[in-house]
């Protein structure tokens, strides 16, 4: 049978593997390039009209590293073309900045990833496109702020800071009757959200999270199931001169097998810990979708098959002396941004929001549950509220 028709544990190990095509190699070696040569003036003229189309030209527009990991990830985002970049948010720019012109007008999520605000309201400000903030709980609600220059709409589910979950097919529905490109960072749903079937027309992920899966690379992917689209997004790539590292690239493909394995252990051990934390009283709620109490839950079960070790923590108030005491003495949970990798981690997080209002008054923690056993994890949870209890 075709990979195409196997279940996602198959396919993974499959996708974007030729061993023909590198001497019977297992694994797509890492190749480094820059200049690559041609025999004529003629087969250098006719690659350089293929250089999208996986012919290798030159190495900024990829290699066959980049290209396996392109093929793998389209795969299983259900899309037909990917480009690999060197970061997620190089992912989200260059995105919306093929698709943006000065005049436009972007519809973009308030619970969306920080730097991606910033480029909205800094970088994008400064090129003349206009940027409205939208509830993330909208839905076919975003009908009213769209207006004819509304080219597209932007959506993170869950955020990955405040893990609201949207109604993806509802938006999507709207924003194409008004003409507009629906994005999403699909980072948290990475295999258990598929984002065409949903109504998404571009798929940007953080590769350095789940995909490269160790903490040790920076990628970015960006996934299309529209060849006209992507050659928009692509040509873009390319102008701005953005492009993934084949090491970056080989990470990426190494972590990617695994994928599946790693994501079950991050989501049954970050629920388990998670239902543990409801049950503190230090604890005003816990911010995770698959949570019956979560708000976002009925769409989260209707859409996603399973999740990650991501979620939030809305602490009762209590001061920030309090919370760096807590945070400052865990042994396990280190304190870091990013997060995918198979180490847990914590970051205070502070919520920015101009569209809607933030209903918990406590400060907020964001943690990643990583591969360790859950046992031990809780017991350096359980002393960091004993230390919450009684700041130093």
């Amino acid at each position: 049978m075709s990979t195409r028709d196997a279940k996602i544990d198959t396919r993974i190990i499959h996708a974007g593997r030729a061993p023909e095509d590198h001497h019977g190699t297992v694994n797509p070696p890492a190749y480094r390039a820059s200049t690559v040569i041609a025999p004529t003036v003629r087969e250098l003229n006719e690659r350089g009209k293929k250089r999208f189309d996986h012919v290798v030209t030159y190495g900024r527009h990829g290699t066959p590293t980049t290209f396996a990991l392109e093929d793998a990830v389209a795969e299983i985002e259900g899309g037909t073309h990917c480009v690999s970049v060197g970061s997620g948010l190089a992912a989200v720019t260059a995105t919306l900045t093929a698709l943006l012109s000065a005049g436009d007008h972007l519809l973009m999520v308030d619970s969306v990833y920080g730097p991606t605000r910033a480029f909205c309201d800094h970088t994008l400000a400064r090129m003349g496109i206009e940027t409205t903030y939208y509830d993330p709980a909208a839905g076919a609600g975003i009908s009213a702020l769209m207006r004819p220059e509304t080219k597209v709409v932007f959506t993170e589910s869950p955020g990955s800071h405040t893990f609201e979950v949207q109604d993806v097919p509802a938006i999507a529905e709207v924003a194409h009757g008004g003409g507009a490109v629906v994005v999403m960072d699909n980072t948290w749903g990475i295999l258990t959200f598929q984002p065409f079937t949903k109504g998404v027309d571009v798929s940007v992920q953080a590769a350095t999270k789940y995909i490269v899966g160790h903490s040790d690379a920076m990628l970015g992917t960006i996934t299309c199931a529209d060849k006209d689209l992507f050659l928009r997004i692509r040509t873009s790539v390319a102008l701005f001169g953005f492009a993934a590292g084949s090491e970056e690239a080989w990470l990426g493909l190494r972590g990617l097998r695994t994928l599946p394995i790693r994501l079950r252990q991050h989501f049954d051990a970050g629920l388990r810990i998670a239902q543990w934390l409801q049950t503190r009283p230090e604890v005003a709620a816990v911010l995770h979708p698959a949570l019956p109490d979560h708000p976002g839950h009925a769409l989260w079960a209707r859409d996603f098959t399973g999740g990650c070790g991501l979620f939030g923590v809305a602490l009762k108030p209590v001061s920030e002396a309090a919370v760096e005491a807590m945070l400052d003495g865990y042994d396990l949970f280190a304190l870091g941004y990013s997060w995918g990798g198979f180490e847990s981690l914590v970051v205070p997080t502070h919520v920015s929001r101009t569209a809607t209002d933030w209903p918990h008054q406590g400060p907020l923690v964001r943690y990643h549950i990583g591969l360790e056993d859950p046992s031990d994890l809780i017991a350096d949870l359980e002393r960091g509220f004993d230390r919450l209890g009684s700041p130093a």
